[in-house]
């Protein structure tokens, strides 16, 4: 009798061993190794026509390939205008956070205005998925619902009904009879998702997959899922505030520059027109240490409040928090506000937090921030129609940030007048400035505190 093989795979990258490992040689993690029985890979390769033969890429015919609204646009503005025939869609995000959601109200548009969706559950049964539905006010007898997950059964079904779009809820819970491992492991969530990319495309239906994701935020199993799709959208959010962003991570039919802002709601995920507007719909007038950011979300210009407290501290040592900031970042602007301003900050607690729960992560957003720390900290309240943009090197130098003249169109749309940007970015600017705006052009935080304390 023959022994069975086996193999030690990381849970986390999917690096492969002969023997256990304390630690994974690929991504450096411990106790990720966990033991499966190796088996023979199964063929990969797409089924041509009879009789293909290599062309040039100039004679390929893509007429029959139309892209797919969903009816939802924020949907279709991050996949490029649409779902495109044949691809396969991946959505992560934390538990909680509405992709189930997502999807079921794209389910039900194109089961209004294309044909029917076959969406499959390998976690809520049918009347779960029905109650689901009834809450969102998205009942079609066009939406086929099938909880099964085994993955073998699911594609014939999908054959059987040819829909115009399948979607799998979730990767982790499928599996496939070839392979003699736990749902969720990594050889179960490679061979499913191998095998929904070979049905994808010889098939021609898209198939839209969730994946859950670990407690670093990436999708679970591993990275080589993210290489075999053709879409990797990451819907995020925090569950404590209303507003949700789809980005693209990879995208090889559009840009990955685009995002989706979504709002939760009673009855679903509400598209957000104009999240501007509704961002600072709240803010007070007039205090200080409140200071409004033009933000880059992908392509799209964002207006969020900066929102600063500083105070003596309690405490033999100051604390510093930030809720949507970077921490070190923080530190290192109160730094260059102590050391090229002169505040004197080494005995005061700062709290920073950008309002409507986003995360901001680009450059841009150092020098609104350091103005909201001098604001609260001098009790001077910034211009309420001022909006500020700018990076913050560590000599106090105010450096160029990208899309300047897009972010000032987006606030000058909402009323504001008066704009404190790098001074390196003033000469590009062209349509602007026939629009009767006060632009200031800053090289350093001194400049831009002149600017905004007068």
């Amino acid at each position: 009798m023959s022994k069975t093989k086996t193999k030690f795979v990381c849970q986390e990258c999917g690096s492969e061993s002969s023997k256990w490992l304390g630690r994974c040689p690929g991504c450096g993690e411990w106790n990720t190794m966990s033991e499966e029985v190796a088996v023979k890979k199964t063929e990969t390769r797409l089924i041509s026509a009879p009789g293909a033969k290599p062309k040039p890429i100039s004679m390929v015919d893509t007429s029959a390939m139309p892209r797919i609204l969903t009816g939802v646009s924020e949907f279709d503005r991050v996949l490029g205008g649409g779902i495109v025939p044949g691809a396969l869609v991946l959505i992560g995000g934390d538990p909680g956070i509405g992709k189930s959601t997502l999807l079921l109200q794209v389910a039900t548009g194109i089961a209004a205005a294309q044909g029917p969706v076959l969406y499959i559950s390998g976690e809520e049964s049918a009347a779960q998925i029905k109650i689901r539905a009834e809450r969102l006010g998205k009942i079609s007898n066009n939406l086929l619902v099938f909880t099964e997950n085994n993955l073998e059964t699911i594609l014939l079904e999908a054959l059987q009904h040819k829909p115009a779009l399948v979607i799998i809820d979730s990767i982790q819970t499928m599996y496939s009879p070839e392979v003699p491992s736990a749902p969720g492991s990594v050889g179960q969530v490679r061979e499913c998702t191998g095998k929904l990319m070979r049905f994808s495309k010889e098939s021609g239906i898209p198939t839209a997959i969730i994946g859950h994701v670990t407690k670093d935020g990436n999708i679970a199993g591993p990275r080589l899922l993210e290489h075999m799709v053709d879409v990797v959208l990451y819907f995020e959010g925090e569950n404590s505030f209303a507003f949700r962003v789809l980005r693209a991570i990879k995208n090889r039919f559009g840009s990955t520059n685009e995002s989706g802002i979504f709002s939760m709601e009673e009855h679903g995920l509400a598209e957000v027109a104009n999240p501007s507007g509704l961002l600072l719909a709240e803010r007070p007038q007039g205090a200080p240490g409140s200071v409004v950011l033009a933000y880059m979300e992908g392509v799209r210009p964002l207006l969020i409040e900066i929102q600063a407290l500083v105070t003596a501290t309690c405490f033999g040592m100051p604390r510093r928090m930030a809720a949507g900031f970077d921490y070190n970042r923080l530190i290192l602007l109160m730094a260059v506000l102590e050391k090229r301003v002169g505040l004197m900050l080494a005995n005061q607690d700062a709290y920073v937090n950008a309002v409507g729960g986003f995360k901001i992560a680009e450059p841009a957003a150092d020098l609104p921030v350091a103005l909201a720390i001098a604001s609260s900290f001098r009790s001077m309240a910034v211009d309420a129609r001022t909006v500020v943009m700018g990076e913050v090197g560590l000599t106090g130098e105010v450096r160029m940030i990208s899309r300047a003249e897009a972010r000032i169109a987006e606030a000058a749309a909402l009323g504001f007048k008066r704009f404190v940007i790098p001074a390196g970015n003033v000469p590009g600017l062209k349509m602007v400035r026939s629009a009767g705006l006060d632009i200031i052009g800053a090289a350093s935080v001194s400049e831009a505190m002149e600017a905004v304390f007068l």
